[in-house]
């Protein structure tokens, strides 16, 4: 049966290329300071249902990237204007929330959001797409409840009794009571899966790449049930699965790794907590080719919440500069700690890369990690509210994001150095949600791809190349459109690190949809691939070469 839905009025496609001039790098902004107050839990929000969405009329400053997706599947031919290259031929995933409303209950956050995943698969110049709800425990018992029940990122049942409180901390305990609404990464497991992820371990969800139907839940063959939280972005290569599992029983990290075809986890190493009460939020993490990174940031676990069942300051975690912060280094083939530093307070959510600088010898002397760093100051979290972001579009309420730079000695030095990496102004000071060419995972490099900001916004709006040595940057824009993750794909025999495309679902105002598909060398677009509907915000995506799909692109697209 194929679903078919009516196509939206667009705005006007107006684009903007701007080309930064090169400025002087600073090493930082000042943080305006915030009292953290108590949040509320999560307040009424205005929004459509799923049956009011579909029947609401064309409107000009109607933007799709925070409106709940209209149906649960959809696939169907979409049109291409422009020209897709002829060597383009694979399938982009692209994972997030896309459904924030169920019945008569709305989702306060962002990152609330069931999960939906939108594939676009190229061939030949062509294109097709889809989108589809994955089924997580946590959707279907919403949709039959009509109202969200697990615990999602602000989301928190209220204990009615003394019962429900004890229950409660016994679900705690097993995981029963969280989420495992998989929404914000998807990987290919280098053995024909696909997984689907978010921060707690129950949300790993197999995926069909072709139908996008969910699977199953990935049943981990090991001893480490009771670790109940992993990192969002596990680090897939080659050989193996990499990826960080916080430790609130023994604070601290456990750093695990899958081989390629299994399901069992190996602990390659521990490290414990050196500031506070429980581990930092572990939303990524980096590696380099011998090394991985594990960031101990100020934004620590609120363990007492989790267990009470309350909203702590910043939802699951409390903002407290004073235990310090930390960046720890292990090796990936021993699993010894062999630096742990002390930096300055720093709020990273999404890491760009790292690599190991050579001394004269040839010698590891050093770790460098690049990440997305919001001049330590959690204020991007509460940005992200829903309500912030339907209502305040043209005010400059955005917080300050930069490329920060960490320098992780490996001579035992106890600090390491934390400095902007490339003029905030080259991006507008805004920074998040960054891809690379992935043959450049763990090495020095050049390129980055992330989203940047042409203010006055709420929220990042452009699609942004990072040149880390001339230290410029390009950035797209499309007047009053939202662009999420770009994803960099490499041309079939490319030697030149930006020889490809960049790949980025925008979401626009009038309810218009489309993926924009960028030359990565001159970051001039080339094509635009259109939805006959509006697509909502997503968060992180993967590329799947054709031969690896069990499904051919054919002149007619059939939904079983």
């Amino acid at each position: 049966m194929a679903f078919h839905l009516p196509t939206l009025c667009a705005a006007p496609s107006t684009f903007l290329l701007v080309s930064s001039p090169h400025s002087r790098q600073t090493n930082s902004i000042p943080a305006t300071a915030r009292r953290h107050r108590r949040r509320n839990p999560a307040r009424p929000v205005k929004a459509t249902t799923l049956a009011e969405e579909a029947s609401t009329d064309c409107d000009d400053t109607k933007l799709s990237a925070w409106t709940s997706v209209r149906q649960e599947r959809w696939e169907g031919e979409l049109a291409v204007e422009g020209r897709l290259p002829d060597w383009l031929n694979g399938t982009y995933l692209r994972n997030g929330p896309g459904l924030w409303d169920v019945g008569g209950g709305d989702f306060h956050h962002l990152f609330d959001g069931y999960a939906t995943l939108v594939r676009i698969s190229f061939r030949q110049g062509r294109a097709t797409g889809a989108h589809r709800q994955i089924e997580s425990d946590a959707y279907k018992a919403a949709v039959a409840s009509g109202r969200p029940v697990l615990r999602e990122f602000s989301q928190c049942p209220k204990p009615r009794n003394l019962l429900d409180r004890v229950t409660n901390a016994v679900g705690i305990a097993s995981g029963a009571v969280l989420t495992d609404n998989p929404n914000s990464a998807v990987l290919p497991l280098g053995d024909g899966r696909v997984l689907c992820v978010t921060e707690t371990t129950k949300s790993s969800i197999l995926i069909d790449p072709d139908t996008l139907a969910t699977v199953g839940k990935f049943e981990y063959a090991d001893g480490l049930g009771g670790m109940m939280i992993q990192s969002a972005h596990p680090i897939v290569t080659e050989s193996e699965l990499l990826t960080v599992l916080p430790d609130l029983a023994r604070p601290g990290h456990l750093v695990v790794r899958m081989a390629v075809g299994s399901d069992e986890r190996k602990v390659v190493g521990r490290v414990g907590c050196r500031g506070g009460p429980t581990p930092g939020w572990m939303h990524s993490f980096a590696v380099t080719e011998n090394y991985v990174v594990v960031p101990e940031m100020p934004l620590r676990y609120s363990a007492s919440s989790l267990v009470k069942s309350e909203l702590a300051p910043y939802y699951a975690f409390e903002w407290l500069p004073a235990s310090g912060s930390y960046m720890h280094v292990m090796c990936r083939s021993t699993g010894k700690t062999v630096a742990s530093v002390e930096v300055p307070p720093f709020m990273a959510i999404h890491y760009i890369n790292a690599y190991e600088e050579k001394d004269e010898d040839g010698r590891a002397a050093a770790v460098i990690v690049d990440c997305c760093e919001h001049y330590g100051d959690p204020a991007i979290i509460e940005t992200l509210v829903l309500h912030r972001l339907r209502s305040l579009r043209d005010e400059d309420v955005l917080p300050n994001a930069r490329v920060g730079r960490f320098t992780i000695p490996l001579d035992g030095s106890p600090y390491g150095e934390l400095e902007t990496a490339l003029g905030p102004e080259e991006h507008g000071r805004g920074m998040d949600m960054c891809s690379i060419n992935p043959a450049y995972l763990g090495k020095r490099y050049r390129y980055a791809y992330a989203c940047g900001a042409r203010r006055p916004c709420n929220f990042p709006n452009t699609v942004t190349k990072i040149d880390l040595v001339e230290k410029t940057a390009k950035n797209w824009h499309d007047e009053g459109a939202v662009p999420s993750e770009p994803f960099f794909v490499a041309r079939p025999g490319a030697t030149d690190e930006d020889d490809g495309v960049v790949i980025s679902i925008v979401s626009a105002v009038g309810g218009d949809g489309y993926a924009l598909v960028l030359d990565a060398t001159t970051f001039q677009e080339i094509a635009r691939v259109r939805f006959p509907y509006g697509l909502p915000y997503g968060f992180h995506g993967c590329w799947i070469h054709d031969k690896d799909l069990t499904r051919r692109f054919d002149s007619s697209v059939q939904v079983n």
